[in-house]
């Protein structure tokens, strides 16, 4: 696992494609079904749900004491 990420650090122009290839292939189709209303309100709802949830488990990493 330490080459790998020997090899990244070394190739950042490998790593920027990589990074735009996984972004391209989750985005494409859901910019694709995004003409249907009800699939757009779903697909904000997911993106709010998601950023709502990363910021409530990096908030609970964060913190040191018990959370109330």
């Amino acid at each position: 696992m330490k080459e790998f990420f020997v090899n990244v650090t070394r190739y950042p122009r490998y790593l920027i494609a990589f990074s735009l290839g996984v972004f391209n292939s989750v985005f494409e189709p859901l910019a694709r079904r995004r003409s249907n209303p009800v699939t757009a309100v779903a697909l904000v709802g997911a993106l709010i749900s998601g950023m709502v949830s990363l910021t409530l488990v990096l908030r609970a990493m964060v913190q040191l004491g018990p959370v109330s």
